[in-house]
């Protein structure tokens, strides 16, 4: 085993696997930015190397520094996680001309798994189904077009060297494969530096199913069963889970051994996944082989009680597997939720800033609660890097089980300083469809058609807030009551009576104290509330009629914001006198930002597309934004005419930027 590994990666992952190294007694390197020199994978590591200015095409993608960091340090082998160099076969191979391992499958099955066309072929080759399409690039629009009527639409133009989600449109007529097909190569080149774009039949009402795989250099190949990652967003999944609720014994042990057959097609050695697209009737088709260790890889150790890192490294090492196939463990289910620095009310648009609060939820001593993180209180979202902060694993003896442990875990974070989508991760496991395991990959699409808004992530059960928040104010002032000096005679009041006012509605509540507890009457409604709850704690932990509750409490001048189970409200808390008062305070009204284009997030003005006096149609595109790799196109929402042009393509725009100003 080595002495000694280089983690060439940043966040959650590399501190994943530093945890493994450590326990296996390795030292571990970590490599760094100038934007993660305080990065929580730079303090957990033993050494630290930077190597580079923020962006990655100057740090985490030089070869050549992290070669010179392996021989700074004395690292034995490259351990590269996902992304960045992870599937990079010429970076593979400078290692080995170094006599540095690589933690991670040889140069030849790299290479042919990482262009999407060579695979295609390859999988056919070794009995793999695959789906219609064109086996090689696309040189242009037109030819794309051409292509797909012959394919029949909708087809799904992606990125030959692409992953992640990026460089992957869905096209279901002419003009859309042309858009499609522009956007895909821009991305493509911009993330890969690889422009090809290739066509392939789209599978409609799709599952998104994967298998994990793992083979040693002596002949060894198994299948760790599968992975449902049917939640995407953009092609990029939001909550994976194993295993499926939706495959038999048949189509796992078929889908395995075929994946099976591929690995051994390639020579593969160390941890890969085979990715499958699966259809309503259970047919399946290859889609991609990534090799490399996936995002949601802890669902799969949660089931099977293996740690992938730790077999990569063996493996790498030169050991032998020590496990046969029918060892293999499937027990409980898992799910995995991607925690992001993003706002779903603002179509998902990266979010960043300090984290300025950062509390995660407990893990339990049961291992029902797993987080993999890569973030502390104080660190910062940039705009360099993917905008994960972490990754929460619940673990249960039935699906139903892990569905629930993960609604008690979200609720569990406190995340200030930037946004996140914890309340659309609590959405999605309340939906009934979700509860059912009725998934597509166009889950969201079709249960969100209008977005994200702050009705679509609405509880489903009461979510109490009124009432808690009433009781926190209540603790309030009750606090406030024991600070010395107040006048004899005007001391702050307590009282039992009060007005909680949300937006344009009121409820009348009533506290009781029964002991420690209390009795809160709203209405017809009697709760019993147990809570050692302290003014200034973010987080409240209660127990409401023998249930445990837990909300997320911030006080803002005088008023609460409170979050439970994916729902977010303010609310104002009043004596009857002040809350009849209230009724005659005017409101002011918002500013009128109708008549500007803004920046929906930070990052780079690619292009604007008008002039000052042209006239534009609603739903014509106005600039593109490029952020975390991603176009993003902005288009006119009304008719207008552009009065003034306030930015350039070039420009870093921060959020809610003018861009553009219309009469």
């Amino acid at each position: 085993m080595f002495d000694k590994i280089l983690i060439a990666n940043r966040g959650e992952i590399a501190c994943r696997a530093m945890k493994t190294a450590h326990r296996l007694r390795i030292s571990t390197v970590a490599v760094h930015s100038e934007a993660d020199r305080d990065a929580l994978h730079v303090r957990l590591a033993d050494e630290a190397v930077a190597i580079g200015p923020p962006p990655a095409a100057e740090s985490y993608l030089r070869m050549d520094k992290l070669i010179e960091a392996c021989k700074r340090t004395g690292a034995q082998a490259v351990y590269p996680g996902y992304g960045f160099l992870s599937e990079n076969a010429e970076f593979a191979r400078r290692l080995a001309a170094e006599g540095i391992a690589f933690v991670g499958p040889g140069v030849h099955a790299i290479e042919a798994m990482g262009d999407k066309l060579a695979s295609k072929r390859l999988a056919a080759e070794a009995g793999v189904n695959t789906i219609p399409g064109h086996a090689e690039a696309i040189p242009d629009a037109q030819t794309a077009v051409q292509i797909a009527r012959d394919i029949g639409y909708p087809v799904m133009l992606k990125a030959s060297a692409g992953g992640g989600g990026k460089g992957m449109r869905i096209a279901h007529d002419d003009a859309g494969c042309r858009e499609g097909f522009k956007r895909a190569r821009n991305e493509a080149r911009s993330s890969f530096g690889d422009d090809r774009v290739l066509i392939e039949k789209y599978i409609e009402r799709p599952r998104h199913i994967e298998i994990q795989v793992l083979a040693d250099h002596h002949g060894n190949v198994l299948y760790l069963n599968e992975r449902e990652c049917s939640i995407q967003r953009r092609h990029q999944k939001v909550i994976e889970e194993a295993p499926s609720p939706f495959l038999d014994e048949t189509t796992r042990r078929a889908m395995g051994e075929q994946a099976v057959a591929l690995a051994r097609a390639v020579d593969y050695r160390s941890a890969g996944t085979v990715e499958f697209i699966v259809d309503a009737a259970r047919n399946f088709y290859f889609l991609e082989m990534n090799t490399r260790l996936q995002v949601e890889h802890p669902v799969t150790e949660k089931i099977t009680g293996l740690d992938l890192v730790e077999l990569m490294l063996r493996v790498a090492a030169g050991e032998t597997l020590d496990i046969a196939q029918h060892q293999v463990r499937r027990d409980g289910w898992a799910l995995e939720a991607r925690v992001y620095a993003e706002s779903p009310l603002r179509g998902f648009l990266p979010s960043i800033g300090r984290l300025t609060r950062y509390i995660e939820p407990p893990g339990d001593d049961d291992g029902t609660v797993r987080i993999d993180s890569g973030v502390y209180e104080g660190d910062e979202v940039t705009m360099y890097y993917d905008p994960l902060i972490a990754k929460l694993i619940t673990w249960g003896h039935d699906r139903e089980a892990a569905i629930a442990t993960m609604r008690t875990a979200l609720d569990g974070y406190c995340i200030q300083g930037v946004e996140s989508n914890i309340a659309f991760l609590a959405a999605l496991m309340d939906h009934p469809r979700f509860v059912a395991g009725n998934l597509t990959t166009d889950f969201i699409d079709e249960e969100f058609p209008d977005g994200v808004t702050a009705q679509t992530v609405a509880p489903r059960a009461e979510d109490y807030l009124a009432e808690l928040t009433a009781l926190v104010h209540h603790l309030w002032v009750a606090r406030e009551r024991t600070i010395g000096g107040q006048l004899p005679g005007r001391e702050r009041p307590l009282n039992r009576h009060w007005h909680v006012i949300e937006g344009e509605r009121r409820q009348e509540i009533v506290l009781s104290p029964a002991g420690q507890d209390f009795d809160v009457l709203n209405g017809d409604t009697r709760l019993r509330i147990a809570t050692d709850w302290r003014p200034g704690d973010p987080l409240l932990r209660a127990s409401v009629n023998n249930q445990p509750v837990c909300a997320q409490v911030f006080r803002e001048g005088a008023r609460y914001r409170l979050s439970r189970r994916g729902r977010e409200a303010q609310f104002l808390v009043l004596t009857p006198q002040a809350a009849a008062l209230y009724r005659h305070m005017p409101v002011k009204a918002p500013p009128d930002l109708s008549r500007f284009l803004l920046s929906p997030m930070p990052g780079l003005l690619v292009s604007v597309a008008v002039s000052v006096g042209d006239e534009v149609k609603a739903g014509q595109e106005l600039a593109v934004i490029e952020a975390m790799k991603m176009e993003n196109s902005l288009r006119a929402e009304r008719d207008a005419t552009v009065r003034e042009v306030l930015c350039q393509a070039g420009d870093t725009l921060d959020v809610d930027q003018p861009i553009v100003a219309f009469d």
